[in-house]
């Protein structure tokens, strides 16, 4: 793969592959939601995110990533991202997060998305429509000649102008022949960053982590599952998008 400034530029066949991964990572995200109920424990998604990988034949991306212990990274609520799946049940009300990442041919398939359990409030209503709106408000400026930190600007200022904010420990990145590839893409406008410009064959996971209240997270006690520090609700959404002459192609969807 060709590079620019330590950024791996993908051909129109490595880009084919990478499609190839979202649209499985997609289709099992969509048997996920399906399955979204009161009653159901959180280990059935990663139950059934097992039994799709095998079924599409893909290895499981985060399984084993830094010591991840699991297919899926399910979190629940207040649990901003990296959540366990386990015996917990969800109820009425619940928010829950799916973010999962498949291998297929050597190349990385990653998204993620957020889910109501039954009815929930208005407020958490609000929380999902902008956290997924701000997902493609950021895509749409993943164009060519556009400087990365313009994705990140339009995400923090479309989330902030709405009353909610945007997670800072955590980040988009590149993707490819790795789960995490340069350039880091973040959710907000980091003071006195360089000027990195778009170019086609980049190829960026955006992924908006957004909560209700105060933008501070801390890490539990299982070093992974990371939780917003006033414990109000949050929400994530992720594609996969490939930075082309053409503008902004998003990867992680079904035909």
């Amino acid at each position: 793969m060709k590079k620019f400034r330590g950024i791996y530029l993908k051909n129109e066949n490595e880009i084919g592959l990478l499609r190839e991964a979202g649209r499985i990572v997609a289709a099992i995200l969509d048997q996920l939601r399906l399955h979204v109920a009161p009653g159901i424990r959180t280990m059935e998604f990663e139950e059934l995110a097992l039994s799709l990988c095998d079924t599409y034949k893909v290895k499981p991306a985060f399984k084993g990533y830094l010591g991840f212990p699991y297919a899926l990274c399910c979190s629940v609520n207040e649990e901003v991202v990296h959540g366990f799946p386990s015996e917990r049940v969800l109820v009425e009300g619940d928010l829950v997060s799916f973010d999962m990442g498949v291998v297929l041919k050597g190349f990385y398939g990653d998204s993620a998305l957020t889910v109501p359990v039954g009815k929930i409030d208005a407020r958490a209503e609000d929380l999902l429509s902008v956290t997924r709106d701000s997902l493609f408000v950021g895509i749409d400026q993943a164009v060519a000649g556009n400087d990365l930190y313009d994705i990140s600007r339009a995400v923090q200022k479309y989330v902030e102008g709405r009353g909610f904010s945007v997670v800072r420990r955590f980040v988009g990145h590149g993707i490819g022949k790795q789960l995490h590839e340069k350039p880091e893409v973040p959710n907000f406008a980091p003071a006195g960053a360089n000027r990195v410009s778009l170019q086609p064959g980049m190829v960026l996971a955006i992924e908006p982590m957004v909560t209700a209240g105060k933008p501070e997270v801390e890490v539990l006690s299982d070093k992974w599952t990371a939780v917003t520090k006033d414990r109000s609700l949050a929400a994530h959404f992720e594609h996969t998008v490939a930075v082309t002459k053409n503008g902004p192609v998003i990867l992680s969807v079904r035909d």
